[in-house]
């Protein structure tokens, strides 16, 4: 007997579940076979090195990013920030040496970089190192700034690597960053010897040339900086010119006992690229990790950070200022976590929005058991230039402990009329006020900054953001 659906309409929906569910299979090979053919060809130039246990690494993290797959909205994590865009780009991850001719020259790059760091520099193009644009001159005896692949093939540095590489950010929980592992090759690998006091920034310019359509760059750092020195990294991230692209990074960062660490990351990738990135850090007994997070470009971007202080009397400044217009999304996903007595936390995170933007500040503060005597701290504060811009800001603390200070708190608004009435009674113009006022509120991020011509740039950036407003 002929078995009959009850009614046409039960067939259009049995038919329409059957579609969607194919486009869904196929989408998903896509993603799978677009990284698969680069990830193979990785795999198979790894076999050929002999590093048996970076080609295992990178098998168990592809592993994991197929089981995880893109996170969706339905994830309490993701649920304001849609990744759909990165899952459907045709992206060709860039796996090694680039053809110099169809890349920029050093003339076009210096706009990049910076006058502190002038014999300090690592460039990467495309995630890739290019050691004939890049110059360590300045760099001291006890600094050793080269090629992560490099690093990881020598005798002096093999082991120290394997010990930390994919140790401190987790790939087994976020599937970017497990995409981002399974793609470990180029590199930076940062390692200050003990004692070592580094005079001058070092900057790793990570710049993107996307001629290819839809290139895929996967940097990694990983920064070891050993007991009782003191440095000052930038990690800066910027295009060529205006396509689209997506950059996948994740930094790893070890401190040990006594060590400082001042790190600054700057973010101006192109108007249409996709920017995800993971930051996180293992503090050593009392070092010192100050950090400020500065993102202007990419049409979507996102930042995981977590710090963890599993060593007493560890201290850590995690401050980030976000300038979005337009209809750019960023978001800012954040855990400190608090795992012994006598630490310290302060996070100030500020954002100016404009247009259809929008923005997402997630931040945590865990304060473990045991881990007495805490302070921390926790801000998220945002200017809203239109009414059409929009943030979702959700700080929040979990306290396991008796005898700690905390703190969070998180504000919305525009800017204040009452204020704006002060100015004009003193003879200021409405427009220069609300500039004056604009300006003020990034001023408490920009003005903690110490490398001169990074707070140059975003005092240019900030006011030339609020001059295009008031030309439009």
């Amino acid at each position: 007997m002929d078995y009959v659906v009850g009614s046409k309409w039960e067939q259009r929906g049995a038919d329409s579940l059957k579609k969607r569910f194919k486009e869904m299979v196929t989408q998903v090979v896509k993603e799978e076979n677009q990284y698969q053919a680069a990830f193979q060809q990785l795999q198979q130039r790894t076999a050929a090195s002999g590093e048996a246990w970076l080609g295992r690494l990178r098998e168990s993290a592809m592993d994991r990013f197929e089981q995880l797959g893109f996170p969706s909205v339905k994830e309490e994590e993701w649920k304001y920030t849609n990744v759909a865009p990165i899952s459907k780009l045709t992206s060709k991850p860039i796996l090694g040496s680039i053809d110099a001719d169809a890349l920029a020259t050093s003339a076009k790059l210096a706009r990049f970089g910076y006058r502190e760091a002038q014999g300090s520099e690592l460039v990467f193009l495309n995630g890739v190192l290019r050691n004939n644009l890049s110059s360590l001159a300045s760099l001291p005896v006890g600094v050793v700034g080269i090629d992560l692949a490099e690093a990881i093939a020598d005798a002096k540095y093999g082991e120290l690597i394997r010990e930390h590489l994919a140790r401190s950010a987790d790939y087994n929980a976020n599937a970017f960053t497990a995409l981002n592992t399974a793609f470990v090759s180029s590199g930076a690998f940062i390692l200050i010897r003990k004692g070592t006091e580094l005079e001058s920034p070092l900057h790793l310019n990570f710049v993107a040339d996307p001629s290819d359509p839809d290139p895929a760059n996967f940097p990694r750092v990983l920064i070891i900086a050993e007991e009782n020195c003191r440095a000052t990294v930038i990690e800066s991230y910027a295009s060529i010119s205006d396509a689209a692209y997506f950059t996948n990074s994740v930094v790893e960062i070890v401190l040990k006992d006594g060590a400082s660490l001042e790190h600054y990351k700057v973010q101006r990738e192109s108007v249409d690229a996709y920017h995800i990135a993971t930051t996180s850090a293992d503090l050593g007994s009392s070092s010192s990790y100050d950090s400020t997070t500065i993102t202007f470009g990419a049409q979507l971007s996102r930042h995981d950070i977590h710090i963890r202080m599993a060593n007493e009397g560890a201290e850590c400044w995690v401050d980030g200022l976000y300038v979005v217009s337009s209809d750019q999304h960023t978001d800012t996903h954040s855990v400190i976590d608090h795992q012994q007595p006598h630490c310290t936390s302060h996070q100030l995170y500020k954002g100016i929005l404009d247009g259809k933007s929008r923005a997402v500040f997630n931040g945590k503060i865990f304060v473990r058991h045991g881990a007495q005597k805490t302070d921390a701290i926790q801000t998220n504060k945002n200017l809203l230039l239109s009414n059409e811009a929009r943030v979702d800001t959700k700080p929040q603390l979990e306290i396991l402990a008796d005898d700690v200070k905390c703190a969070h708190g998180a504000a919305v608004g525009q800017i204040d009329e009452d204020e704006l009435f002060y100015l004009a009674t003193r003879g200021i113009h409405p427009d220069l006020a609300k500039n004056l006022l604009t300006y003020g509120f990034a001023e408490e991020v920009i003005g903690k900054i110490k490398v001169d011509s990074i707070r140059a740039q975003l005092d240019e950036a900030v006011l030339n953001r609020i001059n295009a407003r008031l030309e439009a």
